[in-house]
């Protein structure tokens, strides 16, 4: 049986950070695959489900409307570790290359005010399962533990 490339990370070695996952080809096309690391896998508290789901819609809304990558974002969504996110966008990019868009979501996230996006019984699935303080805490500890002091160590998967 073929092994998962993202088994092959020590994650007893894994940081907070946002790494290059995969690459992928579609036909001549490339996708990048992100693992946007919020916790530090078998060390910290992973993130609960309210708070998580909460950063889904979130995320998701600003990414498919941002002016640059709108068009360029294919998912975005919970890892099922509940330590982070991936992100996949459409084109051949490096961690530092989305760096300033993941600062900006992070950002977004922090400081959002209002109703959570498709947060109502027609719109989600598990619409009462939504936590917008805490989504916005675990937000701006990773802006400013991770993002605003990012390292190498922070943008590499560790060898």
């Amino acid at each position: 049986m073929k092994k998962i490339a993202s088994f092959t990370v020590d994650h007893n070695k894994l940081v907070r950070g946002i790494f290059v996952s995969r690459k992928d080809s579609a036909g001549d096309e490339i996708l990048t695959t992100f693992d946007i690391r919020m916790k530090e896998p078998n060390r910290e508290p992973v993130l609960n489900t309210a708070e998580i789901h909460t950063m889904e819609h979130l995320g998701a809304t600003f990414l498919r409307n941002h002016s640059k990558y709108a068009e360029k974002i294919i998912y975005f969504g919970p890892m099922g570790c509940r330590t982070g996110f991936y992100l996949v966008i459409h084109g051949d990019f490096s961690s530092e290359d989305v760096l300033p868009l993941i600062t900006e979501l992070f950002e977004f996230m922090a400081g959002f005010e209002g109703d959570v996006p498709g947060a109502s019984p027609v719109e989600c699935g598990n619409y009462l399962d939504m936590n917008l303080p805490m989504a916005k805490y675990e937000s701006k500890k990773f802006l400013d533990e991770v993002l605003k002091n990012i390292k190498n160590e922070n943008l590499y998967y560790p060898e």
